[in-house]
């Protein structure tokens, strides 16, 4: 009898990793993108991907970068095609809603066309809200022949515990809440932020769910005047974010902010947890839970997965 071939699987996109990890696959993972961190045994796989600027710098460098490299490539990234040729992979995970977050599906293809040895299946993902990331575990189960129903069924009553918790507290006794994703320029976050805003008991005030993050006027943050301000830039970690947080204190509006006069401002490790659309939304849902309303949820995050910010 002959053995069935087991996956070989690149993973160009971290929330992708985590998806496969919780799986059950992470044995399975032969290569990873730059970003991909966690969980920690995969940062020894070869790196498949590079960014195509110098991701070193302010928020507004950063974007200036971006900017520039877009106008001329699909992302900001590239693939290392000899890599991949090397690996001969059966499956490659990427992802095709963001050209900052990851390569692009266009990328990808152009790669994998040049591949001799091996046609690996390309899986791309798109996930806007939390519905659509259990369809993303279903999908990458499927492909690579694993069930997901243990997994989502974890994921799901984590959730529901969550707002078990909350579920008695009034409309008018749940905070406004802004989410900035990036400081300089200012962006509000969308896709399934909003959605885990109110799921976890307070209410969104910018971004829309299911919608591209958009970028936010001083001019609007100050008439909204949120109850409290939730800092996650994509792709800072906790440390990172601190730093780059302090950015907001130069603004003339920001000590006149309610959040800032009442001490509610946070600052969240965005990069391991909100903007990656994968099993740890559920985490970043309880981070939001215990940020919102930390005398119902204690889980666990405060000093790791947030702080309050000075």
């Amino acid at each position: 009898m002959v053995e069935p071939t087991l996956p070989r699987i690149v993973s160009l996109l971290p929330s992708a990793t985590e998806i496969v990890n919780v799986l059950g696959g992470t044995d399975w993972l032969v290569g990873r993108s730059h970003e991909c961190d966690y969980p920690a045994p995969v940062q020894a796989l070869p790196i498949c991907t590079e960014p195509r600027f110098n991701p070193a710098g302010t928020s507004q460098e950063i974007h200036d970068r971006v900017t520039e490299v877009l106008q001329t490539a699909l992302s900001v990234y590239r693939v290392k095609t000899e890599v991949l040729q090397a690996l001969q992979p059966t499956h490659i995970i990427t992802q095709a809603q963001c050209e900052v977050c990851a390569v692009s599906v266009g990328d990808v293809e152009k790669a994998v066309a040049m591949l001799t040895g091996c046609q690996p299946q390309i899986i791309s993902l798109q996930p806007t809200v939390l519905a659509e990331v259990w369809s993303d575990l279903e999908r990458v189960a499927a492909a690579i022949g694993v069930s997901a129903t243990d997994a989502i069924a974890t994921l799901k009553q984590r959730v529901g515990e969550c707002q078990q918790r909350i579920q008695t507290i009034s409309v008018d006794q749940r905070p406004t809440v802004a989410c900035i994703e990036w400081i300089d320029p200012l962006m509000a976050a969308g896709n399934w932020m909003p959605e885990l805003v109110e799921l976890a008991g307070g209410r969104s005030l910018f971004g829309a769910i299911g919608k591209h993050s958009p970028w936010l006027k001083w001019d609007a943050l100050v008439q909204a005047n949120p109850d409290i301000i939730v800092i996650l830039p994509c792709g800072f970690d906790l440390a990172r974010t601190a730093q780059e947080a302090k950015l907001l204190q130069a603004h003339a509006e920001w000590s006149a902010l309610k959040a800032v006069k009442t001490g509610r401002v946070y600052i969240t490790d965005g990069n391991a947890y909100f903007n990656r659309p994968g099993p740890r939304l559920v985490d970043s849902l309880e981070i939001l839970a215990e940020i919102f309303h930390p005398n119902r949820c204690q889980f666990g995050y405060d000093g790791t997965g947030w702080q309050q910010f000075q």
